[in-house]
């Protein structure tokens, strides 16, 4: 019997062939994994299929029904798996919106973290300031929205515990990154206080390499890999959505696993 909920006429595929970034985020973090193109075909009834606006606004529908779904079901104590120091993979993976040979290096020594936004201390950080905070080491998997993965070795500092320390407002609703490669960032407050979101300074033990984030390199488990900034130079702590680089391009916010 056909589905009531089943509209009678579904436009043609070939509508979303300029959109084809945000269907494959969705198909691979959708809620409905292998048939968001007919769903999203199925949302696309009643639109102005000929203007691309149209669909993209109503793609982009589907996105944020996504991220407030995730974010409902994400569950700040549950902890993503770990695995043996003996699996981690040496160097890492290298991957960003341009070659390895743009990676600019930053100096450390005259790098600061600057802190904005609903913080009661605002002093800027120095990377002597992280190390002597307590430190946090996991073996975790790095997953990509590609499809690729690998494990990884990540020591540093709990984004809570500096957080805590500056007097972050941990009511907020989000956390913001700039980095120094123009690459923004945000997440949601549940997942920065997740204990395996951390301020990365090290890689199997070692100082972080330029072309993986030196000095300071967001690392979460819980999310997929471009929520994941390299080289932060600066975070904010605020109720207004601040978005971030492949969001802006259609990529799903929330990103989680």
């Amino acid at each position: 019997m056909r589905s009531r909920f089943r509209p009678d006429t579904i436009p043609d595929a070939s509508v979303l062939e300029s959109h084809k970034p945000l269907i494959r985020s969705l198909e691979r973090r959708g809620l409905i994994r292998g048939g968001v193109s007919l769903g999203a075909l199925a949302m696309l009834t009643g639109c102005d299929v000929d203007r691309p606006e149209s669909v993209e606004s109503a793609l982009l529908a589907i996105s944020r029904f996504n991220d407030t779904v995730q974010a409902w079901l994400f569950d700040p104590n549950r902890l993503a798996p770990t695995y043996p120091e003996s699996m981690i993979l040496r160097p890492p993976k290298f991957n960003a919106y341009y070659d390895v040979t743009e990676v600019k290096p930053v100096d450390g020594a005259s790098w600061r973290l600057e802190l904005a936004g609903l913080v009661a201390d605002k002093r800027p950080w120095t990377l002597a300031d992280l190390h002597a905070l307590p430190q946090r080491a996991m073996v975790i998997k790095h997953i990509c929205v590609e499809g690729w993965s690998y494990i990884g070795g990540w020591t540093g500092v709990p984004l809570r515990t500096l957080l805590e320390r500056c007097g972050a407002d941990l009511r907020a609703r989000y956390v913001a990154f700039k980095t120094a490669d123009d690459y923004p960032s945000s997440i949601d407050m549940a997942t920065a206080l997740h204990p395996q979101t951390l301020l990365a300074l090290k890689y199997g033990d070692e100082t972080l390499a330029d072309p993986f984030g030196y000095p300071v390199r967001l690392r979460m488990a819980t999310k997929l890999g471009y929520k994941n900034p390299k080289w932060v130079t600066a975070i904010e702590v605020t109720n207004t959505y601040p978005g971030g680089f492949w969001e802006a391009k259609g990529f799903p916010w929330f990103a989680g696993l």
